[in-house]
């Protein structure tokens, strides 16, 4: 039962309609007996919704595209591992003090652990936005020797600057050996669901393919990773991960991440 005690958390973005971590947090505060609700706020005023977390005294929120970078100057306090990586994915309200955190790295680290070992594994990672800094700085903090590949080449350039590794235009995939992929643009997401970033024809059957997109459960690079002979792992995967570490950030909590893992999938599926 929602009261006056109800404590609420929220997800930033735009767009966010595609967004299932409302279905997540609130299947994880339900089943923790936690009295708090998760909602979604499609926003195009970043300050503003910021300054309205902190009057309404919004206790956490998630921050995803295209925001993971540029809501850093609104908060009063990074964590550690958010200030070295440059991007937040997490906010904690402590008394009106917003703390930012990121936990997209550990839960793509998670994801790919379960399926290989990481250290001295090549690995090129597709993209230069907020999710890519985090997943790729925690790719070089296990020992994984990576080159950073974007359409974009000064955007490409300055987070393989960041990250002290090479980078490659994204035509020029083809040239590199890969032994991990890890795909963080949007590309494949809706409205491009058929989209894929990479050509079909680099893909090859000793590679591990990573997608962090987890809305389709399985994205056209998926797809055709399979259908090469790819180990492939779902955005869901780190999704669920980075969200546990989220709720244990937000209630001092461990939740139950089999459930999120099962409501996520269910909603996917329906």
């Amino acid at each position: 039962m929602k009261n006056k005690l109800t404590k609420i958390y929220g997800v930033l973005g735009n767009p966010i309609g595609h967004s299932l971590s409302p279905v997540m947090h609130n299947a994880a505060f339900n089943a923790a007996g936690v009295n708090a609700l998760y909602a979604a706020f499609e926003t195009s005023d970043l300050k503003g919704s910021i300054d309205g977390m902190r009057a309404l005294g919004i206790c956490g929120m998630s921050v995803t595209i295209p925001f993971k970078t540029s809501v850093i100057p609104y908060l009063d306090e990074l964590d550690s591992l958010a200030e070295r990586i440059g991007a937040v994915n997490t906010i904690v309200n402590k008394s009106g003090r917003l703390k930012g955190y990121n936990t997209d790295g550990l839960g793509a680290m998670k994801a790919l652990e379960a399926k290989i070992d990481l250290a001295g594994k090549r690995c090129v990672l597709v993209g230069a936005g907020g999710a890519a800094r985090g997943i790729g700085f925690m790719a070089r903090e296990k020992g994984m020797a990576l080159v950073v590949a974007n359409r974009s080449v000064d955007r490409g350039l300055a987070l393989a600057a960041f990250l002290k590794c090479r980078f490659i235009p994204l035509e020029r995939i083809r040239e590199t050996k890969i032994d991990v992929l890890i795909q963080t643009t949007p590309v494949g997401m809706f409205p491009h669901e058929n989209a894929s970033p990479v050509p079909d024809d680099m893909l090859q059957e000793d590679m591990t393919v990573m997608d962090a997109i987890y809305n389709p459960l399985e994205t056209r690079l998926l797809k055709n990773a399979r259908a090469k002979g790819c180990t492939t792992i779902s955005g869901l995967e780190m999704f669920i991960h980075q969200g546990a570490e989220q709720f244990r950030l937000w209630t001092d909590l461990d939740p139950d991440v089999d459930l999120m893992r099962t409501v996520v999938k269910n909603a996917l599926e329906e």
